[in-house]
């Protein structure tokens, strides 16, 4: 991927002025008994979760810092954090939240970056992502980013160029894609790749469920406010639910096949979701994945109630077969062990922190980049009908996010159309 000189004016920058950054940033490890320090910027249910799962995860970390745009957003996640602090001694000694280090609105995430945590958790709507990992990183900070961590092709290279920043300046980045953190995983994954399962030959990957919460509408929201509450269904908010759920199949496709893939077709539509309520997305993808080498990836998910439900992964080899997460059968058939008291929630945390502590932080910025890329090449050639390659997504410059996003006027995009859609659109063309 070449770089622009725009990037490399801005890495160059940035190099220079990592001087000024505190030397935890610069891959030299921190002992034990050194305390670190977590910020929350976006406090929904997954934002609330990673921070039990952050405290839970190591000793001697601390939640010193909360932000959400919505002030009732941040007055729940304190009541829960409160609640939790009541019942268990070890969560209270680490949850240090006070009322000056509560912030709220557009800037909220600024606010919790100027402080002194020295790592911080990015749990917004996907839209956001991009914007507040370059600011986490520029800020010097450690990041956790829930997945997926783009919404359209400039979003996602923003992550990329973030993350080859991070790089540069020692700075840890561990995305939600917990599987990756799972033992079971990563063993079976492991043998997939010594050959376990033969030449791997296809796949098939799967999110297969029911429908999601959403808010109705109250008298005093804006278009915006309405949609960023409902943010699961509109594509700028979310990618769709190929991007911002069956992502983690996806990854695990990618992860098994060593690349991403180069071409993508596929159908999908929008069939029982069709309430105003539901914005404009679609309740269902299937979509073929053409790897370099010619080998296929099928893939599959949906949100509709009444249905069967399957999450799962499948890969076929000239030797067996495998799930990826336990079990491989065929010629060398073998089960992992039980594991007890296991949390891969957990786990992520375990190891971004461990990380850091050993003066090698963790990054899988660029990683969990190609997989949201992926999942948007899937939505692209749905919403659009045809046959879409790799480089052709990235040479489009896809972006669909408004700018600025503000409280106020904000039209629904017409729902896409198969053979209509284009491409080349953005969010004003209503597409």
């Amino acid at each position: 991927m070449s770089i622009s000189r725009r990037d490399f004016v801005a890495s160059s920058a940035l190099a220079a002025a990592a001087a000024t950054l505190p030397r935890s940033a610069f891959g030299i490890g921190r002992p034990d008994a050194d305390p670190i320090r977590i910020g929350v910027i976006g406090c929904g249910g997954r934002g609330t979760g990673a921070v039990r799962n952050a405290l839970e995860a190591s000793e001697n970390v601390s939640l010193i810092a909360i932000g959400d745009l919505f002030p009732d957003k941040l007055a729940s996640a304190r009541a829960n954090f409160a609640d939790a602090a009541s019942k268990d001694p070890g969560f209270a000694a680490k949850y240090q939240v006070t009322d000056e280090f509560c912030f709220t609105g557009f800037d909220a995430f600024r606010q919790v970056l100027a402080t002194d945590a020295e790592m911080v958790i990015l749990a917004t709507p996907p839209a956001f992502r991009s914007e507040h990992l370059t600011a986490a990183i520029a800020a010097g900070k450690h990041v956790f980013m829930e997945k997926p961590v783009a919404v359209d092709v400039e979003t996602a290279l923003e992550v990329i160029r973030a993350s080859d920043r991070a790089k540069v300046l020692g700075l840890g980045i561990v995305a939600g894609t917990q599987r990756r953190h799972d033992p079971r995983y990563i063993e079976t994954i492991r043998r997939i790749h010594d050959g376990a399962i033969g030449e791997v030959i296809s796949g098939e990957v799967y999110w297969n469920q029911g429908g999601l919460w959403s808010h109705v509408r109250q008298p005093d929201w804006s278009d915006t406010e309405f949609q960023l509450r409902n943010w699961l269904y509109y594509t700028w908010a979310s990618g769709d639910h190929i991007v911002e759920q069956h992502v983690h199949n996806l990854d695990v496709a990618n992860w098994v096949m060593g690349s991403h893939p180069v071409r993508a077709i596929g159908l999908g539509g929008r069939q029982t979701r069709t309430d105003p309520l539901y914005g404009h997305i679609f309740d269902h993808f299937a979509v073929e994945y053409e790897y370099a080498d010619g080998r296929r990836i099928h893939s599959m998910c949906r949100q509709q109630d009444g249905t069967t439900s399957r999450v799962a992964e499948r890969f076929h080899g000239s030797n067996g077969t495998s799930n990826a997460y336990d079990t491989i059968s065929g010629r060398n058939a073998w089960q992992h062990a039980k594991l007890e008291g296991m949390n891969p929630y957990v786990e992520e945390h375990r190891d971004l922190v461990a990380s850091i502590r050993a003066g090698t932080p963790l990054n899988e910025g660029r990683r969990i980049a190609e997989s949201t890329l992926t999942a948007i090449l899937g939505r692209e050639a749905c919403y659009t009908g045809q046959a879409l390659g790799w480089d052709e997504l990235l040479e489009s410059g896809l972006s669909i996010t408004p700018d600025p996003i503000s409280f106020g006027p904000l039209a629904t995009p017409a729902v896409p159309m198969p053979g209509e859609t284009s491409l080349d659109r953005t969010f004003d063309m209503g597409w």
